[in-house]
């Protein structure tokens, strides 16, 4: 039987739009509830932007209602019962009472409308997310224990976990979104319904499990949620990278863990993210994802060197290009693509600097092959450093502060985030009477080479530079020019009979 509760005892802050929201459905006949994650956020102390309510109102009821109260609405969600408004700065959705179910291989949910609230609490995800406040009147619905699964920090599911996760295979992402979230822990039938049911995952759309690992790694505790995934053998499906990191750790102890590596590196990377005013605000996922997978090129790459050594020669190249097909697998943006991609593929590209020191030319082409991801991979370099050796890793952060203050340095002279060449395509044409085409590219890649090289040059000795080059061109086409020819089988070609 459903245990009511008093929400007297609770100080929930109810902003008046959502009071004024479920009177209008009592008066015109309906239930309403806030139900789901808004109601698990008032315990927490939170408010959402975004509400959500339930009802035994069909889609067509619910529209009678908000129609003219609502500042604007939409239709998209109708056909899985849920209607959206926004209202007063809130974003709402109202959903009528349902019950939904995943056949063994579909992606999409059945859904079927149900007439109470208990059954709709019933097949939702989490215990915590399985309490309702019935509107006007504040009374807390909890059925399943939601408020001390909340005070435990443990996550339970109303029924058992096997037909929830059956009936909806994403709850287990869920699960490990919420560890990371939340920072709970994970109820031991839950855990185990994961580990069994993990292949499950695979009839979930690509976009939906996306959705949920965004929201992992975006939390206050990804390290945890990371850590289900690959415990559970979820990630086996969803990111198999970072499981085939545990491999790294072989039997002798001779390098590092790469995993727990892996993952000490994206803690310490989510915590060198800025305020919102910052050249890095949090959470950034670009950051905490390149960090997450600025390793996985290591399985691949793992030599044994005579003596017992391992290398992993090249593992930030093969990295980068596996971390770009996981994301495009996944279905991300190429613009979120190419970003942690090229962040994985120049996480190494510090590496020496503290022992050999830079040119000035070697700083401008980190600075200009960064780009606008520099502050990023500031911060993914400096992450990267796990060592327990506090002489290694002080003289490590000491090079790198020393290489921050090279790059201030030259930006003050040079303004480093936009190098060009000294002269421009219509300069260059004008200098050695071309057209545009192709050799334009070339000439402006050679002055481009001369800039990182040299730093700004003047106008006359870009010029002078470039006449040099064209002249050296020239006679390269000459000397080519007067070579015998090749026949057409390759060879070269008869001496002609006089």
């Amino acid at each position: 039987m459903a245990q009511v509760l008093d929400s007297s005892s609770v100080n929930f802050q109810m902003d008046p739009v959502v009071l004024d929201l479920g009177q209008r459905f009592v008066d015109a006949g309906f239930e309403l509830s806030l139900v789901g994650g808004p109601v698990r956020d008032l315990f927490l102390g939170r408010v959402s932007p975004d509400l959500d309510f339930t009802t035994d109102a069909t889609p067509d009821q619910t529209l009678s209602v908000i129609k003219r109260w609502a500042d604007n609405y939409w239709e998209i969600g109708r056909a899985f019962g849920t209607i959206g408004m926004k209202k007063s700065g809130f974003q709402i959705e109202i959903t009528t009472y349902r019950a939904e179910a995943y056949d063994d291989d579909s992606r999409k949910p059945v859904v079927a409308f149900g007439s109470s609230l208990m059954d709709d609490l019933l097949r939702r995800d989490f215990t915590i997310n399985a309490m309702a406040l019935r509107l006007p009147t504040l009374e807390l619905v909890d059925p399943f224990g939601g408020v001390r699964d909340l005070h435990a920090a443990v996550l339970a599911t109303p029924g058992a976990p096997e037909a929830s996760f059956s009936d909806d295979p994403l709850r287990m992402m869920r699960a490990a979104r919420f560890a990371a979230q939340l920072g709970v822990a994970v109820h031991d039938d839950v855990r185990l319904a994961m580990s069994e049911m993990a292949e499950r995952i695979k009839i979930i759309s690509a976009e939906r499990v996306r959705e949920e690992l965004v929201k992992l790694i975006n939390g206050a505790h990804p390290r945890a949620g990371i850590d289900l995934l690959v415990d559970t053998g979820l990630a086996e499906f969803v990111l198999p990278e970072v499981s085939a990191l545990r491999l790294e750790s072989d039997e002798h102890h001779r390098h590092k863990d790469v995993y727990q590596h892996s993952l000490q590196v994206l803690e310490q990377a989510a915590s060198l993210e800025t305020g919102p005013d910052g050249p890095v605000p949090g959470p950034d996922f670009v950051l905490r994802f390149a960090a997450l997978m600025h390793d996985v090129g290591k399985p691949a790459t793992r030599r044994f060197e005579p003596g017992g050594a391992v290398s992993f020669r090249h593992h930030d190249m093969v990295g980068s290009k596996l971390t770009a097909k996981r994301m495009k697998a996944l279905r991300f943006d190429n613009d979120t693509i190419k970003a942690v991609a090229r962040l994985v593929e120049l996480h190494m590209r510090f590496y020496g600097y503290g022992d050999a020191g830079w040119t000035d030319s070697a700083v401008r082409r980190y600075v200009t092959d960064a780009g606008p991801l520099l502050e990023r991979l500031h911060r993914l370099t400096r992450s990267d450093v796990t060592t327990r050796n506090q002489r290694k890793a002080e003289r490590l952060s000491f090079a790198y502060d020393d290489l921050e203050q090279r790059i201030a340095a030259l930006a003050e002279q040079e303004s480093l985030n936009a190098i060009r060449p000294d002269l421009d395509g219509a300069q260059i044409m004008a200098l050695l009477g071309l057209k545009p085409g192709p050799v334009v590219g070339q000439a402006y890649k050679f002055l481009l080479e001369e800039r990182m090289e040299h730093g700004p040059l003047s106008r006359e000795d870009a010029e002078s530079k470039l006449l040099a080059w064209w002249a050296a061109q020239a006679e390269t086409a000459v000397e080519l020019s007067t070579e015998p020819a090749a026949d057409a089988t390759g060879g070269s070609p008869e001496p002609e009979e006089s």
